[in-house]
């Protein structure tokens, strides 16, 4: 099966210890859980990044 899909042993055991026992919907819950933190973690990123930028464009002006 990994020759077939191309992923190494190592990796498959790893899959294995990680998500077994969970079901098909518990993983989707996982994905879609992750993938929100993911868009969150960037959202914060960007507004970070905005908040800097117009905090050194008050301090400038002051």
């Amino acid at each position: 099966m990994c020759r077939e899909y191309g992923i190494s042993k190592a990796t498959l055991f790893n899959w294995r210890k990680k998500y077994s026992g969970m079901e098909a919907a518990q993983l989707k819950e996982l994905k879609a859980l992750k993938d929100e933190n993911r868009r969150l973690k960037q959202m914060f990123a960007e507004l970070s990044l905005d908040y800097k930028l117009a905090k050194d464009i008050i301090e400038k002006k002051l």
